[in-house]
């Protein structure tokens, strides 16, 4: 007898209905604006390496020096044996570029989100997110046993109402820039609620950090804050650091909590010390050539006056994502599907991911990319969109 646990096909062809099935394509080289995809050249406008650091130059040569001394994997566990000389020194690292106590390295962005929030918080307390954040932050979240709560996106007037009703330990956690809107939470009047009702504050600034601030700190510093006043920050080293891998940044005494509670970080093996080296590395590019987020800026300037030109529909977003909103699913994977035919490689987002009717074109933009690639992209979108 058939096992009907394992009987999926009526609900993928019901995915492929609707127009929310997902596929992969593969990708044959290194990251880049151009890619080399399903055996096409594509110029690149949906990938998260803002500052063009994934395959540079110092940044290779770095890893593969770090092969040489440390070998390919780490072997355990921070606490065991895995926390290397290159790990400790990217965390100190860390530590001095975010202007904070200390900095603690995870795996993934995804398991730091998962383990601090389930650290911090516990049956009783409260955890207030934005009904936008990424999806590792609602997990986490709901994982940690805390009462869960969802206020309206970007709106301080009902993060208010809820933090006067919170129990327990209140966290407030949101994203430092929403990685599908691409726009930024109000986060001083943010820091002046955490205050006024004792509550934590934890920002996820994987898309602004590197990129935003006049060094690259990523959104904390765009607003001109501070450790006390966001005591908890976590960035990822994915994006626009061009490597791999995550880090939690703030007091002496809370990273000693982390890594004595937070499971995501005490079950599981380190990342290769290698990529620790790459990532100290892009670290030092990243401080030392401004012209990248100079250079980023410029052509976000560009596209956005020439889609207003157009009459797109753009977000409020002056951060490398630059989402043209279709609001059908059909015609949002219609429109990437001709703009792949032109040679435009831009992701169609749907829902889950995005809510019902707000499907759009994701454009993330590259320091790499140059203007006449740009205005080549506005030209295909004239021609790709209803």
């Amino acid at each position: 007898m058939a096992n009907n646990f394992y009987d999926f096909a009526g609900e993928l062809r019901q995915l492929e209905q609707d127009n929310l099935y997902r596929s992969r394509r593969v990708v044959d080289g290194p990251q880049g604006i151009m890619l080399n995809v399903d055996g096409r050249q594509l110029i690149n406008f949906c990938s998260n390496d803002y500052l063009g650091l994934a395959n540079h130059a110092e940044v290779a040569a770095a890893f593969k020096a770090g092969v040489d001394r440390y070998g390919v994997g780490s072997g355990s566990a921070h606490l065991i044996c895995g926390h290397s000389a290159a790990h400790h020194a990217l965390e100190e690292e860390l530590a001095a570029f975010t202007g904070r106590e200390r900095a603690l390295l995870f795996s993934t962005g995804y398991m730091a989100n998962l383990g601090v929030i389930s650290a911090l918080l516990g049956r009783g307390d409260t955890v207030l997110e934005d009904r936008l954040n990424h999806a590792s932050l609602l997990d986490g979240g709901l994982l940690s046993r805390a009462r869960f709560q969802r206020y309206r996106h970007a709106d301080c007037e009902d993060l208010q109402t809820k933090l006067a009703a919170a129990n327990g330990k209140p966290l407030l956690v949101s994203d430092g820039v929403f990685s599908m809107d691409g726009d930024l939470p109000p986060l001083p009047a943010m820091v002046k609620l955490a205050e006024q009702h004792h509550a934590g504050l934890l920002i996820d600034d994987a898309h602004g950090f590197g990129v935003l601030g006049k060094n690259g700190g990523g959104v904390v510093e765009h607003f001109g804050l501070s450790q006390d006043d966001v005591p908890i920050l976590m960035g990822t080293l994915g994006k626009a650091f061009g490597t791999f891998g995550a880090f939690v940044a703030g007091s002496e005494d809370l990273i000693e909590m982390l890594i004595q509670k937070t499971r995501s970080y005490v079950f599981t093996t380190a990342l290769p010390a290698a990529v620790a080296e790459a990532t100290r590395a892009s670290l030092r590019v990243l401080q030392s050539e401004s012209w990248r987020r100079e250079q980023l800026q410029n052509l976000i300037g560009r596209f956005r006056k020439g889609a207003q030109q157009q009459g797109l529909q753009l977000m409020d977003s002056f951060t490398a994502i630059q989402p043209v909103l279709v609001g059908d699913s059909g015609q949002t994977v219609a429109a990437s599907q001709r703009l792949l035919e032109q040679g435009f490689w831009v992701s169609a987002i749907r829902p889950p991911t995005v809510p019902a009717g707000a499907a759009r074109l994701r454009i993330t933009f590259s320091a790499h990319h140059t203007e006449p690639q740009v205005d080549a992209l506005l030209e295909a979108l004239a021609r790709a969109l209803p």
